[in-house]
């Protein structure tokens, strides 16, 4: 006998729920045709038969004695990035970033890579997608083509943790995990066998030998990371790349982070020469905002603990269908539907029955609710075809009675409008009462939408 035993499962690519015969539909995630057949070889546990052992096994410590020093962290030299991470890379950690094709991962990665190993520290680049050539011609174009950095063009594991057994480097990048493979499984690469086992033994190896690992991950077309839910629980930050095809602007987010705070962004430009990083991004975004023209108003949002300004604009025609439509970029159209109807019902505006787009300027997505008050803001003035004052910022959550919530850090955002030239805010009354200083703005409290709206127009 040869010691495995095997098994055949049908496994979900959506999900990785595991059934003994095939089914149409996941019944764990209800997609349809996402069943495929693998064979399963169950061996002895570890890295692999290229395991010996020398990396040992952990004995266990109380809890008491366990040392709580602070974790050095490497800056990575790209203080967006760094920015997004909490500070710098963590030794031994292992870092997942997504994102649609062409938007910039190994761009980022071969530039970060670059400024990690000019300190000496040895820094391996493992590209499945592209030959060492390659990366050699994309790095000239970058300016890092005399870099320092290791290039291996590899996709089999056995082969991978042989070079890792050898050159021992401090941070290891794998481009991407979606094209490496295990010989001990008998599914194709990038199936979510493949994925869960190989990036499972990466992270382990990262964590026994201290190194900072980088995955580039794969995003599928509703822009979610590709195989199983399971490979983001396994990392200990995930980072996803945001843009349009149309802007030059990239936005980096970390949606979790073991290591740090997962409001933040990192903004960047992508330029001939790679990824630029944008220090002042709210300058930028509103660098070619028009003025004095109605359904144009600017909001500050919130990424962490940092205030961005952003142009939002909206478009309110009359239709020519039965069914109106409702276009929404950048923000949430659940969140747009609820602002008309309450602008409808609390503010009298019969704006139900037209065509409607918002847009946010320069390609950035807005979640949070202090962008409320702006949107419905932007909408009456599209409506009623009259500018809001370009000097004039609005923030604050909108309820469905009508009434205007406080937000959080309004001093920040007050701050951060008054450094850019704005001269007035319109703000919740909540937080105009409670600002620990006043700035030299002139600061409106609002406490409700109706309340904006007679201010406005």
């Amino acid at each position: 006998m040869s010691g495995k035993a095997e098994k055949t499962v049908f496994v979900c690519q959506s999900c990785g729920s595991q059934s003994p015969k095939w089914l149409g539909r996941c019944p764990d995630c209800s997609n349809w045709n996402s069943l495929v057949e693998e064979t399963r070889s169950y061996a002895r546990p570890g890295l692999g038969p290229w395991d010996d052992g020398s990396l040992g096994a952990e004995a266990p410590q109380p809890l008491r004695e366990i040392s709580t020093q602070a974790e050095q962290r490497f800056t990575t030299g790209v203080l967006e990035l760094d920015r997004v991470l909490g500070g710098g890379v963590v030794p031994g950690s292992a870092v997942l970033i997504g994102g649609d094709p062409g938007i910039g991962k190994s761009t980022l990665l071969l530039q970060t890579l670059h400024a990690l190993s000019q300190d000496g520290a040895l820094a391996l680049y493992i590209s499945g997608e592209e030959s060492a050539r390659q990366i050699k011609m994309r790095g000239e174009r970058l300016g890092v083509g005399d870099s320092r950095v290791q290039i291996l063009a590899e996709t089999a594991l056995e082969n991978i943790f042989k070079t890792l057994k050898t050159l021992k480097p401090r941070f290891l990048a794998i481009d991407s995990i979606q094209t490496i493979f295990s010989g001990d499984l008998s599914s194709a690469p990038g199936s979510v066998s493949q994925v869960r086992e190989t990036a499972g033994r990466l992270i382990l190896w990262a964590k026994k030998t201290v190194t900072s690992l980088f995955l580039v991950g794969h995003v599928t077309k509703e822009g979610l990371l590709a195989g199983p839910r399971v490979l983001e629980h396994m990392v200990d930050t995930v980072l996803y790349f945001e843009g349009e095809r149309g802007h030059s602007y990239r936005i980096l987010r970390a949606v979790k982070n073991r290591f740090g705070s997962t409001n933040e962004i990192g903004v960047f430009e992508m330029k001939d020469a790679g990824l630029a990083e944008i220090q002042d991004p709210s300058s930028l975004f509103l660098a070619e905002r028009p003025c004095d023209v109605s359904g144009s108003v600017v909001v500050p949002s919130l990424e962490g603990t940092r205030p961005i300004l952003v142009e939002l604009q909206a478009l309110v025609s009359p239709s020519n269908f039965g069914v109106p439509r409702r276009t929404s970029m950048g923000v949430d159209a659940n969140r747009v539907s609820l602002l008309l109807a309450v602008l409808e019902k609390k503010a009298g505006l019969p704006i139900s029955g037209q065509d409607i787009f918002v847009n946010v300027a320069g390609g950035v997505r807005l979640e949070e609710p202090a962008v409320d008050l702006g949107i419905a803001a932007a909408l009456a003035s599209s409506f009623l075809d009259r500018p809001i004052p370009s000097n004039t910022i609005i923030f604050g959550e909108v309820g469905l009675t009508g009434e205007v919530r406080g937000v959080s850090q309004a001093d920040i955002r007050v701050k951060e409008a008054g450094k850019l030239g704005f001269t007035r805010c319109l703000l919740p009354r909540n937080n105009l009462e409670k600002l620990p200083v006043k700035p030299t703005l002139e600061l409106i409290g609002i406490s409700s939408l109706q309340d904006c709206l007679g201010i406005l127009f």
